[in-house]
């Protein structure tokens, strides 16, 4: 047996190419849309791909399974379980094949046992596997969102993220009942995750790419914890908030996500990003924090093109309107671009203008823009400006300064109307959330505006009041 893993690294997401070596085909699990990655590994290892999964409805990214399916011809098979609730809606029509719990496909001499796990979602599969040319039983497991190194999938996000309203609790104690089932199996086997750290499928996931059963029943608080309630309490709180795409996700990938688009967008000039700007089109600014900072074009928004720059396009930009970027403006860079956004289905990709032509747009006529920083001997005791917490709930209850007002940044351009007038100044953790926060805080017409050096961790670091709950530390 084979097993290549491929590596997201803008969705942490893993995805796997399970193949049997002599037979000389393959099994892709679990893959997302940029499917040339899987057609290239194929053919580094000299294997045909003849069976596509995945191990659910996914929440964080648009599915490759069917295009991947259709373009190489191979079968394509899709959890049957969790009830029609939660079932693909395109599958019904032949083009998939439904899996149930103990359902099992060979792929040459490897053995694929498809195990019901629900907790994650209803529908959840775990994949076990088992090399029949060396033995009988299975020596791992492709667990998806049910088992991460260190953590669990979180049973909270068809509620906090696609709105199904009462399902978390009961996803928790499924995916309890999941566990307790699951640890019964050998301590040897292995365990191949569908995400590694930075996903937000979890709260606390390793970095590590596998691990063993018996190595998560010793370190991983899940499979530790033995009473139902407790485990409850603990995997339902401080959870990170869901991006807002998780919703949109959902619905594409079960009703059946369309083929990747293929058009790159086009190179736009000094006048179109101009009118963009003057229109109050919406344009994204991918640079640096730091560059932006210093000088961009008023209208503009900051969303730097780093390992977070698609939770956070997902989670603040619109998928029904034509977007604008200014960035990498070559051929490969909007090649790059465009490939990237497609993975979380942003598609209306007007134009890309290039970054380094910045100053021609503000000096067309277009007004320019900076973002100051204000340190923390520079606030008020007094309260002279508005704080503004752009962390999570999470972080913000474990320690925030004092009267800061908090709104995750994916809430922040629904709720700016609950910020008083006046002085604002906002901050992170350590600044990457808050100078996007800031550039969107000044685009919807703030003046005042700036992030505090260093952000919470600087505040904190430097003997500043901290509250921790409703009392101060």
């Amino acid at each position: 047996m084979l097993l290549r893993r491929l590596f997201d690294d803008n969705l942490a997401q893993a995805s796997y190419l399970v193949a049997c070596e002599h037979n000389k085909v393959a099994l892709v699990v679990d893959p997302n849309r940029n499917i040339d990655q899987y057609l290239k590994a194929a053919a580094r290892d000299n294997v045909r791909i003849i069976a596509v999964t995945e191990s659910h409805i996914h929440a964080d990214f648009v599915s490759g399974s069917r295009e991947l399916a259709k373009k190489t011809g191979a079968q394509l098979y899709l959890s049957g379980a969790g009830g029609p609730d939660w079932q693909y809606t395109f599958a019904s029509n032949a083009e998939a094949q439904l899996l149930s719990n103990g359902s099992q496909l060979s792929i040459g001499d490897v053995r694929v046992e498809a195990v019901h796990t629900p907790g994650h979602t209803p529908e959840h599969m775990t994949f076990l596997l088992t090399d029949t040319a060396v033995g009988t039983e299975p020596m791992g497991a492709l667990t998806g969102d049910f088992i991460f190194v260190g953590d669990v999938g979180r049973p909270d996000l068809l509620e906090r993220a696609a709105g199904f309203a009462g399902t978390m609790e009961a996803g928790a104690r499924q995916l309890f009942k999941s566990l307790s089932e699951f640890k019964r199996r050998p301590e040897y086997l292995q365990i191949w995750p569908g995400h590694g750290a930075g996903s937000a499928c979890g709260k606390a996931l390793g970095a590590m790419p596998q691990s063993t059963l018996g190595y998560e029943k010793l370190f991983n608080w899940a499979l530790a914890e033995n009473d139902e309630q407790r485990f409850v309490d603990e995997v339902l709180s401080g959870q990170p908030e869901p991006p807002a795409y998780f919703a949109i996700m959902k619905q594409v990938n079960r009703r059946g996500p369309v083929d990747s688009p293929t058009r790159i967008p086009p190179q736009i000039d000094t006048s179109r990003i101009a009118t963009a700007i003057g229109n109050r089109e919406t344009v994204v600014d991918t640079r640096l924090a730091k560059g932006y900072a210093a000088s961009h074009a008023t209208g503009s928004i900051n969303i730097p093109r780093n390992k977070s720059f698609l939770n956070w396009a997902g989670s603040l930009l619109p998928y029904d309107r034509d977007l604008f970027f200014i960035g990498d403006a070559s051929e490969s860079g909007r090649q790059s671009l465009m490939r990237d956004l497609a993975l979380i289905g942003i598609e209306r990709i007007a134009g890309v203008f290039d970054a380094e032509s910045i100053t021609d747009v503000i000096g067309s006529g277009i007004d320019a823009a900076s973002l100051a920083t204000t340190p923390a001997s520079g606030v008020s005791e007094n309260g002279g400006e508005n704080i503004l917490d752009v962390r999570s709930r999470a972080e913000y209850s474990e320690g925030h300064i004092p009267n800061a007002i908090n709104i995750p940044l994916g809430e922040l351009p629904a709720r700016l109307d609950e910020i008083p007038d006046g002085k604002v100044v906002v901050h992170c953790q350590g600044g990457g959330r808050a100078a996007i926060a800031a550039s969107i805080l000044q685009h919807s017409g703030r003046d005042e505006v700036s992030s505090l050096s260093g952000g919470f961790s600087e505040w904190e670091r430097s003997g500043n009041k901290v509250e921790r709950g409703n009392g101060a530390d």
